[in-house]
């Protein structure tokens, strides 16, 4: 009885850790935009309490872990967060996680997304010339099929000269 209690305590601070980083990061992403908890909380049209409750990572003051998920996930996307690594990191247990090391994890992911984003101006510039090419050669291959076909034509007042 007493291993499966031991179990469930440890569980709970495992969770309390991780809602209290992930608490760390919204308070500082919060503060960072010179927003108090009753605004954002207000926005968001979730209680004060509650929001200063996740931030701290305070879990006896939160509803259901289903809840407290949907919440951490609006309260992230209004503040333009990473909520797919904020979701993952309430998922994940890691020891001790300072918030520097979060903020840096984000940055990363953050700049390689924007890489993958941009166009290679030179590979650009190649595609359209290489298509501009291929659309000329074939108009003019086009051009001059149309132009020998209409040449082997005989006009009308030709052909009726010929039969006379």
């Amino acid at each position: 009885m007493k291993e499966i209690k031991s179990a469930s305590e440890n569980n709970n601070k495992e969770e309390n850790s991780s809602l209290k980083r992930i608490g760390n990061f919204i308070k500082e992403a919060r503060l960072s935009r010179n927003q108090s908890i009753e605004e954002l909380a207000s926005d968001l049209k979730i209680g004060a309490h509650q929001l200063e409750a996740i931030e701290e990572g305070i879990e006896e003051k939160l509803p259901e872990k289903v809840f407290v998920k949907a919440m951490i996930r609006r309260i992230s996307q209004k503040l333009k967060l990473d909520t797919e690594f904020i979701m993952n990191e309430f998922k994940t247990e890691k020891k001790v996680v300072k918030i520097e090391e979060i903020v840096e994890e984000v940055s990363k992911k953050n700049y390689k997304a924007r890489q993958s984003k941009n166009i290679n101006p030179l590979g650009f510039l190649i595609f359209i010339l290489i298509s501009g090419f291929l659309g000329l050669i074939a108009s003019s291959l086009i051009f001059n099929l149309f132009s020998d076909s209409s040449q082997n034509q005989t006009p009308k007042q030709e052909l009726i000269k010929k039969i006379k």
